[in-house]
C-alpha cells in the first residue's frame, strides 16, 4: 500500500485493493490590512497581522475502489460538527503551523447500488487553520 498522507484519521492511500486520495488542493492565506482615513490627506495603510490560512481539496470516495463510502463521509461530518482539530500530513510534510478545522464540506453523492447503498461520492472539503498561539 502506498500511503500518501492523512487528515487526522482520514487516510489518503493507494493500493491494488483500495484507493482514497485527493485532488484540486489549494492552500491560501491573506494579510489583514487596515486603512486609516486622514482629513485632507492620503489614507494610511497599515499591516495589522494575518488571517488564518485556508485549504481546500476534493476527495473521490468509491466502494468500487475498496472504500466504505458512508463511513468516510461520517468521519468528515463528525470532525466538522465536533470541532475536532486535525493534523494534515502529505508524504513526510506536515502542513500548517499546528492543526486544521473542517470549516465546511459538500458531498456530491453520485452512484448507488441496487439496494440504495451509496457507492460513490465526491467530497469537497474546506479547512481553516487552527492555531494555539
Amino acid at each position: 500500500m502506498a500511503y500518501i498522507g492523512a487528515l487526522g484519521d482520514i487516510a489518503f492511500s493507494v493500493s491494488s485493493e483500495q484507493a482514497e486520495t485527493f485532488s484540486k488542493m489549494q492552500w491560501s492565506g491573506s494579510a489583514r490590512i487596515s486603512t486609516h482615513q486622514r482629513h485632507m490627506g492620503n489614507a494610511l495603510t497599515e499591516f495589522t497581522g494575518r488571517d488564518a490560512d485556508t485549504m481546500s481539496f476534493t476527495m473521490t470516495i468509491s466502494a468500487y475502489l475498496g472504500v466504505d463510502v458512508m463511513a468516510e463521509i461520517v468521519k468528515i461530518w463528525d470532525a466538522e460538527r465536533n470541532g475536532t482539530t486535525l493534523p494534515l500530513v502529505i508524504g513526510e510534510k506536515a502542513y500548517g503551523k499546528y492543526r486544521w478545522l473542517i470549516k465546511s464540506h459538500k458531498t456530491d453523492m453520485q452512484y448507488y447500488d441496487r439496494n440504495g447503498n451509496l457507492t460513490s461520492a465526491t467530497v469537497s472539503i474546506q479547512l481553516i487553520e487552527y492555531l494555539i498561539k
